[in-house]
C-alpha cells in the first residue's frame, strides 16, 4: 500500500530567540544535515500539543513563499521540520 502522506519530517538544528516580547520562543534559522542555514522569513502561528509525557511546541513558518512546520519536543529537546 502506498503512503499518500507527502510530508517529509526530518530532525534539524534551530537557532531561536527566547523570551522576546509576547512570543516566548521564535525560531530564526534552521539547518538541515549537510546544508547551510535557512532563514525563517515569517512566523505564522504557534500552538502546543501534548503527546504522552512530552509537550510539542509547534511553529508554522514561511521560508520564502514555502510554508513549513517546526516542532520542538520538550522531552528530548529536539527540533523537527515538516514540509
Amino acid at each position: 500500500m502506498k503512503n499518500f502522506n507527502k510530508n517529509k519530517t526530518e530532525q534539524v538544528e534551530v537557532m531561536a530567540l527566547f523570551g522576546y516580547e509576547m512570543t516566548p520562543c521564535q525560531p530564526l534559522t534552521f539547518r538541515r544535515r549537510g546544508e547551510n542555514e535557512t532563514e525563517v522569513t515569517e512566523l505564522l502561528q504557534t500552538h502546543i500539543r501534548f503527546a504522552g509525557e512530552a509537550v510539542l511546541h509547534i511553529f508554522d513558518i514561511l521560508v520564502g513563499r514555502e510554508k513549513m512546520t517546526l516542532e520542538f519536543n520538550s522531552r528530548d529537546l529536539s527540533w523537527h521540520l515538516t514540509q
